[in-house]
């Protein structure tokens, strides 16, 4: 049995976790935590979910008699060095699933990992990971077949980054395996002829889409599409939940990822 919190639990993604997290026979629900600020503080986290109670109050602060063994985070990146205090302080594993994280707060989510285990990925979504891989090959398979790439993500109107973090991740992929070095955001104007080695990103914002990525190889006379959507977000909360059943188990010293977890 695994014991688990969440933090953001009020939030979208934290309401899934909790309602998916409870009917898990392999999780414990101990602690759900929120911002000093939310409006839900001392609600069952349960009921918040529109779940049952599950007798676990929403805080804004982990009680002092409760260690879970891993928290999963769907929150913003501001909460990111309270989190990591915390989780360095009572010695708990760390699966961080916000988006949006700046380049000195990923370094020090590598620095931590060396003394807890964290795991971060741009989407906890098995598909999503999935996809990453067969854009994987696909890039290596077409590097010197004169492929051009462009990246197309669509979000809801809500989401606060673009390009998103999982279109970023997909296109550092493809620049590895095909030397490109050059990337730009959206196309307007007479932009002239499309440079070849570069990648574009378009972001959409549309209603409530809770995520979809196109990764287009276009040749002369032949497109490759590698495409992923979800159709809600169940699909990220329970892979957020099989990452923290995983990171529960191992050992503090790298950083770990998705592909960990599927063993891609």
């Amino acid at each position: 049995m695994t014991k688990i919190a969440f933090f953001g639990a009020a939030g979208k993604m934290g309401k899934r976790l909790v309602a998916l997290g409870a009917a898990d026979p392999e999780l414990q629900i101990v602690a759900a935590l929120e911002a000093p600020t939310c409006p839900e503080l001392g609600r069952d986290a349960g009921e918040v979910a529109g779940i049952a109670k599950i007798g676990v109050p929403i805080t804004a602060e982990l009680p002092a008699d409760v260690t879970p063994d891993v928290i999963v985070d769907f929150s913003s990146p501001r909460a990111l060095d309270a989190l990591l205090a915390l989780c360095l302080d009572r010695k708990i594993a760390l699966v961080y699933a916000t988006t949006g994280a700046d380049a000195e707060q990923l370094q020090r989510l590598e620095d931590a990992s060396k003394t807890i285990p964290v795991l971060r990925s741009p989407s906890m979504s098995p598909s999503v990971n999935l996809a990453m891989k067969l854009t994987q090959i696909a890039a290596k398979a077409l590097k010197d077949q004169d492929a051009d790439v462009e990246i197309l993500e669509r979000h809801h109107r809500y989401k606060v980054d673009a390009p998103s973090g999982t279109a970023l991740k997909f296109g550092s992929l493809v620049a590895a395996e095909m030397g490109i070095d050059s990337f730009r955001d959206g196309r307007g104007g007479k932009t002239g002829a499309r440079p070849h080695n570069e990648i574009a990103y378009h972001a959409i914002r549309v209603g409530d889409n809770p995520g979809e990525h196109t990764i287009v190889f276009g040749m002369l006379g032949e497109t490759l599409e590698v495409t992923v959507r979800a159709s809600n977000r169940d699909a990220y909360a329970t892979g957020a939940l099989a990452a923290a059943k995983f990171l529960a188990a191992q050992p503090a010293g790298r950083l770990y990822d998705m592909n960990d977890v599927l063993q891609l």
